[in-house]
């Protein structure tokens, strides 16, 4: 499987993994965008250096038709929890997402700050040292 460019799939239904949805995932080296809806869309991006943390769920319906549930849990403020719902590839796709993801948290030189607190370490600052 090739993600040089982008990758498109669409929302497939349980019922012989057919895309029947109105859902589309892209997914590039900078983003996720998904895109859902015929009438009124709705459109949401999460950039990849915001990914924290990728899950793959398949149940057994998903396993027998090929398919399964990415979920990435990200930093994102709009949606931190982004589903990429019944795709086919989904094994690839969910490590695309994290060794990409960390590609880019390293080219834009962030670290990983989930549960750091900055009032634990108030106590090692002394107050002459800020002034």
């Amino acid at each position: 499987m090739d993600f040089k460019e982008e990758y498109k799939e669409r929302k497939r239904s349980l019922f012989f993994g057919l895309p029947l949805s109105f859902t589309t995932y892209t997914l590039t080296e900078k983003k996720i965008n998904i895109k859902k809806g015929l009438l009124k869309t709705v459109e949401d991006d999460t950039l990849m250096y915001k990914v924290q943390d990728v899950t793959l769920v398949r149940g057994l319906i998903e396993r027998i038709f090929g398919l399964g549930t990415v979920i990435c849990y990200s930093s994102d403020v709009t949606d931190s929890k982004l589903m990429l719902v019944h795709i086919r590839n989904s094994s690839e796709v969910k490590e695309f997402i994290l060794q990409t993801a960390e590609m880019e948290r390293r080219k834009v030189r962030t670290v990983h700050t989930m549960g750091l607190d900055a009032s634990e370490y108030s106590d090692y600052v002394e107050t002459e040292d800020l002034q």
